[in-house]
């Protein structure tokens, strides 16, 4: 995270995109989220990855925040929930495919994981 602490299931985490700040590609992109053992994290609802495909909600300033947390972060931001395990460590991949040239520059980064509990 942020702090450069390990991924726990029993916190909560966020990741900000600020307005225009998504990932930048030319094909698209996904997050995904993964078990020690590299296998996908079982959950609830059944959705292992947060992709550009998807109807993500945005914040009324045009950003968008995706939620990586074991409960639901409630009905209205599901959309944008990534389920976490209940405890233990995990670690999320963000993979973009045909990265623009921001991208493969380094112009364009990701934002930084932020624990919100």
């Amino acid at each position: 995270d942020v702090d450069g602490k390990l991924f726990d299931g029993s916190n909560r985490y966020t990741l900000r995109f600020e307005k225009g700040g998504m990932p930048q590609v030319n094909e698209f992109w996904s997050l995904t989220m993964y078990d020690p053992d590299h296998n996908l994290v079982d959950n609830p609802i059944n959705r292992y990855a947060i992709r550009d495909r998807m109807p993500l909600k945005q914040e009324p300033d045009g950003s968008t925040i995706i939620y990586l947390q074991s409960v639901s972060p409630g009905a209205d931001k599901e959309a944008n929930w990534l389920p976490a395990p209940k405890k233990g460590p995990f670690s999320v991949s963000l993979r973009t495919y045909g990265p623009s040239k921001e991208t493969v520059e380094g112009n364009w980064r990701p934002p930084t994981v932020q624990r919100t509990n």
